[in-house]
């Protein structure tokens, strides 16, 4: 039997929820049971009695606003504790079309993608602002770039997880999830898949970018960070290289004036500046083949900390979702 949860972040979504839930597939081809899972990140509204009014089948409640990063593994995990096969994850404002959650489903289902996700088609979207839109382009050309996946849409967060994948899935920004585990996806070697999907119009503003300044900060900073955690070797080297490179030029300017102009006095300073910035990127270079090592460490770590995480999880007990607590074993350093 094929067990599908869906899964909505929420915060505040008293008014919101009501219409999300009703749009939300009763039934899927290849699905044989189709649960919803709500993950009310610190409310201070009831949210919470709205969805179990409306008969959501799960409800996890933190007692404090947590972030979305830490609601969607909440939300990951507890799906994951009651045996969903497949995990679609939605927003609470109706952003995305239920309707094309078939879509995300598919590939999954036919064993054609680990990780699918929803394309809302950020470079014609209406919806957003035209420096939204380049910006949303842009992003998503790096984070291709670095997960080495085709990702038109990087941050959606329309997208849909097959069990096995879901449990390699670790998420440590607090910020958001999606550049980071389509990073995390690309590293291991995952097979993520793009559909297109539709939009709903907007029923309130982002609450995830304040502004675009501080939406490029603080996804810049995810992307690096997740960038250098599985790609450490191509991040410094060549970040060394570039002060070595730097290096080399005030080195040659010494030794034209040297040997060329035949000036053996004077212009040490290049010679001195010459050799700080070939030190400086040689040590980089050293710091990258540790951090390689390192990563490769983390690889034994990360599947040490998936079979613990599967045994926890396939051997849970029954439990109120109301009292969920970070799991053991889903942190690595």
């Amino acid at each position: 039997m094929t067990k599908l949860i869906i899964q909505i972040p929420c915060f505040n979504e008293s008014s919101t929820l009501p219409g999300t839930l009703a749009e939300l597939p009763k039934a899927i081809p290849g699905v044989d049971q189709i649960e919803v899972l709500i993950v009310d990140d610190g409310s201070g509204d009831d949210t919470a009695d709205v969805a179990r009014e409306l008969g959501v089948d799960h409800v996890v409640r933190f007692p404090e606003n947590r972030g979305l990063a830490a609601a969607f593994r909440a939300g990951l995990e507890e799906s994951l504790r009651c045996g969903a096969d497949v995990i679609v994850n939605t927003d609470a404002d109706n952003q995305y079309n239920a309707d094309d959650i078939v879509k995300l489903v598919e590939p999954i289902l036919a064993g054609e993608a680990d990780i699918v996700i929803g394309d809302r088609g950020v470079g014609e979207l209406q919806q957003f602002s035209p420096i939204k839109r380049y910006l949303q382009r842009l992003g998503s050309w790096f984070v291709g770039r670095a997960s080495g996946l085709r990702t038109p849409d990087a941050t959606s967060g329309f997208r849909a997880f097959a069990r096995d994948a879901a449990l390699h899935t670790i998420v440590q920004s607090g910020y958001s999830y999606t550049l980071e585990t389509l990073i995390q996806a690309g590293a291991r070697g995952r097979t993520v898949k793009s559909v297109p999907i539709r939009v709903n119009p907007q029923t309130r503003p982002s609450r995830l970018m304040r502004s675009i300044p501080h939406y490029i900060a603080k996804s810049s900073v995810t992307i690096m960070r997740a960038y250098a955690m599985y790609r450490p070797l191509q991040v410094f080297s060549v970040i060394g290289l570039t002060f070595i490179g730097a290096g080399l030029i005030p080195g040659l300017r010494f030794l034209y004036f040297y040997f060329w102009l035949d000036e053996r006095l004077g212009h040490i300073q290049s010679l001195i500046l010459c050799a700080i910035l070939l030190i400086v990127g040689f040590q980089i270079l050293l710091i990258g083949l540790l951090a390689d090592i390192l990563s490769s460490s983390r690889k034994i770590i990360e599947e040490t900390a998936y079979r613990v995480r599967k045994l926890e999880i396939d051997q849970a007990p029954s439990h109120d979702p109301s009292t969920w607590e970070e799991p053991r074993g889903t942190t690595v350093p």
